[in-house]
């Protein structure tokens, strides 16, 4: 985020209904605020988390990322977050989900134990599945859209950038910081698919057990580097993983999607398996 999108960030009192109590974070194209429940939405929470997609966002946009809530907001799984509302105001496009107050798998640092780990890691793909069985990829798994529940996670915050962005370059796929997560066959310009979410699960899982990404430290601030970098090497994996872990990511990054497991149901049966292993 730039710094007058972090002006915007912290100068913002709210959009539309929602008033904002602080800043959650940051995301691909936007910024995530918690803020106070609308009278009008009547769900069991006073306080909900509302992600602002800023920029030059035309009634086509707004129609085509609805529809794109819309769908996500149909797939009935309790490793989904919900989400609640969405609509537009100005330029901006907007749209409300649960609060979940544990924070994401990237705010737990090394906090959690290695099966609480497992268990979000494998709670995240279940949800890519009932997102993959209903034609959808999420294309933006990563630790940070991994929220945690007091007993696993919830997957969040679908990835949006070909939508808000048609005829998508590289430059425009997001961050820095989420290229790591990125399957290098959505860098070159190919299309979202169950593959690309089982290589960023995979990816994910490495950062959650070892406190670094496959491709060492990648620059936070100059995406195109990042993004060579990736381009340029085959991941790496850490000498510190647990053999099982070690296989199953190891299958999952295969450049071949056809070595990779067929569903992100079996990754999450995988998964599972690396937990019943630990004592």
């Amino acid at each position: 985020m730039n710094n007058a999108d972090a002006r915007l960030a912290v100068d913002r009192a709210g959009i539309a209904d929602y008033r904002f109590v602080r800043v959650l974070g940051t995301g691909n194209h936007g910024v995530f605020y918690l803020a106070n429940r609308p009278d009008r939405l009547h769900v069991d929470a006073d306080l909900v988390a509302v992600k602002v997609l800023s920029g030059s966002n035309s009634q086509d946009t707004f129609r085509r990322a609805t529809r794109e809530l819309a769908a996500f907001a149909a797939v009935r799984s309790p490793y989904l977050v919900t989400l609640y509302d969405a609509g537009q105001q100005g330029d901006d496009l907007y749209y409300s989900m649960e609060y979940l107050p544990a924070g994401s798998l990237a705010d737990a640092g090394g906090s959690l134990v290695q099966r609480q780990v497992l268990k979000a890691v494998s709670d995240a793909a279940r949800a890519a599945h009932a997102l993959h069985e209903a034609g959808i990829a999420h294309n933006d798994i990563k630790p940070a859209n991994i929220m945690l529940t007091d007993n696993g996670a919830k997957l969040s915050d679908l990835g949006l950038s070909q939508v808000l962005t048609p005829g998508l370059t590289i430059t425009g796929l997001g961050s820095a910081g989420s290229v790591e997560f990125l399957d290098p066959a959505i860098i070159r310009g190919e299309m979202p698919s169950r593959a690309t979410d089982i290589y960023a699960l995979a990816a994910t899982l490495h950062r959650a057990l070892t406190g670094r990404g496959m491709y060492g430290d990648l620059p936070g601030d100059n995406t195109m580097v990042a993004m060579r970098r990736v381009l340029g090497h085959a991941p790496e994996l850490s000498p510190n993983l647990p053999p099982g872990a070690r296989d199953l990511i190891a299958a999952c990054t295969d450049p071949n999607p056809a070595a990779r497991p067929a569903t992100a149901e079996e990754f999450a049966h995988r998964v599972d398996g690396l937990s019943d292993d630990i004592l």
